[in-house]
C-alpha cells in the first residue's frame, strides 16, 4: 500500500513525465500540495526533495537571502553569535533558557509532540540588539537539551551532532512592536517597532531542523535578497 507521500511523488512524476506539467510551468504551491494530499508541508518538502534528485524538477538558481549587520553579511549557516564575532561587532550572546514546550503549530506541519525552545539574547554593551527564540523536535538527544545544555555553545554544532543538517527551508520577514517581556530583555520600551524573521530549516528528508524567530533592531540588521545572474 502506497503512503501520501509516495502517491505525491508518484502522481507529480506522471504530470511531468506524461508532459501534462510542461518543462518550465510552475508546480503548485507547498500549501497546495499539502491540503490535496493531507500530508504536512515537511512531507511535501521531502517529496519535492526526492523528485529534485531524480532530476524531474530543479529549484530557482541564484535567489537567496542573507542578513547584514551594520552593512556587513552574516552568515546564518554558521549561527549568528560566530558571524558577529567574525564579522568583528562588539556583541555578546547570553543564553536566557532552554526549556521543553509544546507548538501546536509545529506539531501540526511537522509531527512531533514535543519540542525544545533555545532563547537567547544579543547585546551590544548594555542595549540589546536582538532576540531569539529557536525551537528545535525534541528527538533523540535533543530531547535533553534542557539538562545537557548545547555542544559547545552552539546549537548549530548541537543539531549536526544529532543528525539534524539543514538543506533548505524558508523564511519570512514582517515588524512587530516589543511586548513588555521582550521589551523588559532587550532594555527598550514597550511597543518600540523591531524586524520579525521567522526562518524554518528542514533536512534531506523533509523534518524540521529548526524554527528560528528573532526580533531584530531595525537600526543595525537589515535583509537583502539577490536574484538572478550578476
Amino acid at each position: 500500500m502506497y503512503s501520501k507521500r509516495q502517491q505525491l511523488v508518484g502522481d507529480l512524476t506522471d504530470l511531468i513525465r506524461s508532459g501534462r506539467l510542461a518543462h518550465g510551468e510552475r508546480l503548485p504551491g507547498e500549501n497546495q500540495l499539502a491540503l490535496r494530499y493531507q500530508v504536512s508541508r515537511g512531507t511535501v518538502r521531502s517529496a519535492l526533495s526526492e523528485l529534485q534528485q531524480l532530476e524531474l524538477i530543479s529549484t530557482q538558481a541564484g535567489v537567496g537571502s542573507f542578513v547584514t549587520f551594520d552593512g556587513v553579511q552574516l552568515d546564518q549557516r554558521i549561527g549568528w553569535a560566530r558571524a558577529l564575532a567574525d564579522a568583528g561587532a562588539p556583541v555578546t550572546t547570553e543564553l536566557i533558557g532552554i526549556e521543553t514546550v509544546e507548538d501546536r503549530a509545529l506539531a501540526e506541519e511537522f509531527g512531533d509532540r514535543t519540542y525544545v525552545a533555545v532563547k537567547r539574547l544579543r547585546r551590544e554593551h548594555d542595549r540589546g540588539v536582538s532576540l531569539e527564540t529557536a525551537t528545535v523536535p525534541a528527538v533523540g538527544p535533543l530531547a535533553d537539551l534542557p539538562e545537557t545544555g548545547l555542544r559547545d555553545g552552539s546549537l548549530t554544532k548541537t543539531l549536526e551532532a544529532a543528525g539534524r543538517i539543514s538543506v533548505g527551508g524558508d523564511q519570512w520577514i514582517s515588524t512587530e512592536r516589543l511586548d513588555a517581556g521582550a521589551a523588559d530583555f532587550l532594555g527598550r520600551s514597550i511597543g518600540e517597532l523591531f524586524l520579525r524573521a521567522e526562518r524554518t530549516s528542514v533536512d534531506v528528508e523533509g523534518r524540521l531542523v529548526e524554527r528560528v524567530v528573532s526580533l531584530l533592531d531595525p537600526d543595525r540588521f537589515q535583509f537583502h535578497l539577490t536574484f538572478g545572474h550578476r
